[in-house]
C-alpha cells in the first residue's frame, strides 16, 4: 500500500498528519551529538522530545505501532534494510547519511556543501578586492538553493551554518553595490543570518554575524540598533582578532549616533589593539584614521579633525580598494569644513572616478551630499555616475 509501512505485528496504521517540524532543533549541539551516533533509537527519542510526541503519535507518522516504536527506541529491534531507513529519514526530515544511507542525491548534496563553502570564501575575497557585484552573483544562487533545502525540512547543522554564512555575505556585498534607498535589502539579509546564528551557541560565529548586521543597520540610519548589535559583537568576541574586527564598526556607529564618549572609548580600545593583532582590510591604521576623522566630524569636533587630516597613514596591501574612496570623501569633508575648497575638490574628483569604477553608489551619494551647492561640478559628475549605475542595476 503506497505511502504506508506495515509493522511487524501485521497492522497497517494510517499515518497521521506530519507535525510542525522544529527545524532548528537539528542544528543544536545536543542534536549533533545524537545524530553523530547514528543510533536510531536515540534519534527517535530526541525527535519525540522536540515535538512533544508520545510513541503512539510517532508510530502514526512512521506507520508503525507503539510496541514496535518502543522496541526500536530500546534497541530491541533494528532496521537493517536501507528502504526503511531511507523512509524514516524522509519522514523525520533527516539527511540520509545520518542513518547510514548514501545515495546519489545525498552525494550531490554533500558536494554542494563543499562547493558552497568555497563560494562563500571566494565571494568575500571578491568583495574585499573591490568586486562586490561579483560576490553577489556568486552568492545569490547558493542562498536560493540552501533555502530551498531548508524549506523542504532538511535543516542539518552544516546546511544551516553555510546558509547563515552565505546570507550574511550576500547582505554585506549588497551593502556595497546598492544605493542608499535600497540598503535595507542588505540589512534584511544580514538579519536573516542572525536569526540562524543564534541557534549554534558559537560565540565567535554569533559575534561575526552581529558585527556585519550591525554595520548594515548603521548604513540605513538605525544607529541605536547598530550600536546595540555591535556592542554585543564585541562582548561575544572570543579573541583579540574578533574584537579588532568589531571595534572599528562600533566606533563608526557610535560616531553616527553622536555619542562622543562611546566613540572615544572605542577608538582607544582599537588603538590599543593595533600592535597586538594582524592588520586586516578593516583593522589597520589607514582605515582607523578615516573612522576617527568621520567620528570627530559627527560628534561636533571638526576643528580636531582638521588638525589630524594631514596625518594620513600610508595605505598598505591590507587596505581594501573601497576604503581608499571612503577615505578620500571623509578627508574632503574635513577640508570643506575648514574652508579648503581646492583641497576638497582634488580629493573628490578622484573619489568620483574611483567610486564609479568600483560601482559604489552609496559613496557617490556621500559625495553628492558633501558637495551640494559647494562644488557644483563635482556634484554633477557624481550624479551622472550614479545615474549610470542605476541604469545598469535596473537592466
Amino acid at each position: 500500500m503506497a505511502g504506508r509501512a506495515q509493522s511487524p505485528s501485521g497492522a497497517v496504521p494510517v499515518p497521521g498528519p506530519a507535525p510542525r517540524y522544529a527545524t532548528w532543533r537539528w542544528a543544536t549541539p545536543q542534536a549533533q551529538l545524537i545524530l553523530a551516533t547514528g543510533d536510531l533509537g536515540r534519534i527517535l527519542r530526541f525527535h519525540r522530545d522536540v515535538h512533544g510526541l508520545n510513541q503512539t503519535a510517532l508510530g502514526q507518522i512512521l506507520g508503525y505501532d507503539k510496541t514496535y516504536v518502543s522496541a526500536l527506541e530500546l534497541g530491541k529491534r533494528t532496521l537493517d534494510d536501507l528502504g526503511s531507513r531511507r523512509r524514516i529519514a524522509d519522514l523525520l526530515r533527516l539527511p540520509p547519511h545520518v542513518l547510514g544511507i548514501t545515495d546519489p542525491a545525498d552525494t550531490d548534496h554533500r558536494a554542494m556543501l563543499q562547493f558552497g563553502e568555497s563560494a562563500v570564501r571566494l565571494a568575500e575575497l571578491a568583495r574585499q578586492s573591490g568586486h562586490a557585484s561579483e560576490a553577489v552573483a556568486e552568492l545569490w544562487p547558493l542562498v536560493a538553493r540552501l533555502e530551498s533545502r531548508v524549506e523542504a525540512g532538511h535543516a542539518e547543522r552544516e546546511v544551516l551554518h553555510l546558509l547563515a554564512s552565505a546570507r550574511v555575505g550576500l547582505g554585506v556585498a549588497l551593502g556595497n553595490v546598492l544605493p542608499e534607498e535600497r540598503l535595507s535589502t542588505a540589512a534584511h539579509w544580514t538579519a536573516k543570518s542572525l536569526y540562524v546564528a543564534q541557534y549554534f551557541r558559537d560565540p565567535g560565529f554569533c559575534s561575526e554575524v552581529l558585527r556585519l548586521h550591525g554595520n548594515e543597520l548603521r548604513k540605513v540610519g538605525l544607529h541605536g540598533a547598530a550600536v546595540h548589535r555591535l556592542q554585543h559583537a564585541v562582548t561575544l568576541a572570543p579573541t583579540s582578532d574578533a574584537r579588532a574586527a568589531a571595534l572599528p564598526l562600533l566606533a563608526r556607529a557610535a560616531g553616527a549616533l553622536g555619542d562622543a564618549d562611546l566613540f572615544d572609548s572605542v577608538m582607544r580600545q582599537a588603538d590599543e589593539l593595533l600592535d597586538r593583532v594582524d592588520h586586516t582590510s578593516l583593522f589597520n591604521p589607514y582605515a582607523l584614521h578615516e573612522i576617527r576623522l568621520r567620528g570627530l566630524i559627527a560628534t561636533g569636533r571638526a576643528d580636531t579633525a582638521a588638525g589630524l587630516v594631514d596625518n594620513l597613514p600610508s595605505p598598505t596591501t591590507t587596505v581594501a580598494p573601497q576604503w581608499r574612496v571612503i577615505e578620500q570623501i571623509t578627508v574632503a569633508r574635513v577640508r570643506l569644513r575648514v574652508g579648503d575648497r581646492n583641497g576638497a575638490h582634488e580629493y573628490l574628483d578622484s573619489a568620483v572616478r574611483e567610486a564609479a569604477s568600483q560601482r559604489l553608489p552609496h559613496q557617490l551619494q556621500r559625495i553628492m551630499r558633501a558637495t551640494n551647492r559647494l562644488l557644483p561640478d563635482i556634484n554633477a559628475n557624481a550624479a551622472l555616475a550614479l545615474g549610470q549605475l542605476r541604469q545598469e542595476m535596473a537592466a
